[in-house]
């Protein structure tokens, strides 16, 4: 029944949302990938509202359910009857009445199942897409036949671009690239490897003066512009990535690079990506606890790795979870970078537990059940 109920309001919010998009027609910019969605989102979102009325996806809102949401304005009801049936009568409210609706919607749209995006690209027109990268292992991979199933229903994104539409691709991940295919719209890319419209390059910590890092640095690159610029309160190559993508995306949008850059001064990551912490006995915590993925684990790693200090590296890795059949395969290759980025290495959970047994090197390495168990052996070891 609950399912029969669920599936009832979400027609009725999508048939609402079509409505609202053809009588308000905003610029419509969806967001799909493995990797950084959300801060991707958030980037553009802020490069945009530099100049312009722009709403974003809120949270998790992803889904087929949460797209529609995101269009009408209004909250996720969960369970209570009665949000649901405000939240109709809102989307009512806009068909129906003038209202004052926002000229651009920034969407994230996720993945989690086969046919999730493909169901959306039956409804959707998008004005801008941006593909961002899309992890040879990805996250939910076990509710997929095999990653190639994973790049196709991410690719149904493509499918609603407009004629006159922006396809803004990844240029560091040639699977994301090869997407440009039998594509006719104009394509537009970034990265910070490979040539593109927008690069990132000259990517580093930066420290303050008791030489903590505080930040990353890096050259925000575009047609012979290239304009130096610090993300205060987090750290890798992984949070420019949404900056330039969002730099481009506003670019394309006629938002002066000046306005751009000025936008990101203040401009803070979501929380779990990288984020400097002050911890205890005058440590630094780098916050990396959103769900994790290989791709995620690994440039976490590599940013404890490069980092100029002289205490020690702890790494705690909790395990990385939906990704089926790779799971064993992918927790011991990374338990080979860790025990090779870190002086002490601390897992949580069966999973991660594989990742001690990975490497002969002499690291320390503890394994426990619970983040519980875990946060007090840490706290008995982590200095300055």
């Amino acid at each position: 029944m609950k399912k029969i109920i669920k599936n009832a309001i979400s027609k009725i919010l999508i048939f609402e949302s079509k409505l609202v998009l053809e009588k308000y027609k905003p610029t419509v910019i969806a967001i799909t990938g493995s990797v950084g969605k959300t801060s991707t989102k958030d980037a553009i979102y802020t490069a945009l509202s530099s100049i312009y009325s722009v709403r974003k996806s809120e949270k998790s809102f992803n889904s087929e359910l949460g797209v529609p949401l995101t269009i009408l304005g209004c909250p996720n009801g969960w369970s209570d009857p009665f949000v649901w049936m405000s939240n109709i009568l809102e989307g009512l409210e806009l068909i129906f009445f003038k209202s004052d609706y926002p000229k651009y919607l920034v969407l994230e749209v996720g993945a989690d199942h086969p046919g999730d995006i493909q169901s959306i690209s039956k409804w959707l027109k998008t004005d801008i897409v941006v593909m961002n990268m899309i992890s040879d292992v990805p996250v939910h991979v076990e509710f997929f036949k095999s990653p190639e199933e994973v790049v196709k229903e991410k690719s149904y994104l493509i499918k609603t671009l407009k004629d006159s539409g922006t396809l803004v691709l990844y240029a560091d991940d040639a699977k994301v690239a090869n997407l440009s295919k039998d594509v006719k719209q104009n394509i537009v890319t970034f990265g910070v490897t490979e040539m593109a419209t927008v690069t990132g390059t000259n990517v580093g910590a930066y420290y303050n003066d008791s030489k903590i890092p505080e930040g990353v640095s890096f050259r925000l690159n575009y047609k012979g512009n290239s304009i130096p610029m610090k993300i205060k309160g987090v750290l890798g190559v992984q949070q420019v990535y949404p900056i330039i993508a969002g730099a481009l995306v506003g670019l394309q949008l006629n938002v002066p690079i000046s306005k751009i850059v000025d936008s990101f001064d203040a401009y803070s990551f979501p929380r779990g990506r990288m984020n400097i912490l002050e911890g205890i006995n005058g440590s630094t915590i780098i916050d990396d606890s959103y769900n994790s993925s290989p791709d995620a684990l690994k440039e976490g790693l590599n940013s404890l790795a490069s980092l100029q200090v002289s205490g020690k590296r702890i790494a705690a890795i909790g395990d990385m979870m939906e990704l089926g059949n790779f799971s064993g395969e992918e927790h011991r290759k990374a338990g080979v970078q860790a025990l090779q980025s870190c002086d002490v290495l601390v897992t949580v959970g069966p999973r991660a537990k594989q990742m001690c047994m990975a490497s002969t090197q002499t690291v320390e390495c503890a394994n426990f059940d619970s983040s519980n168990e875990a946060a007090k052996y840490l706290e008995g070891i982590v200095s300055e």
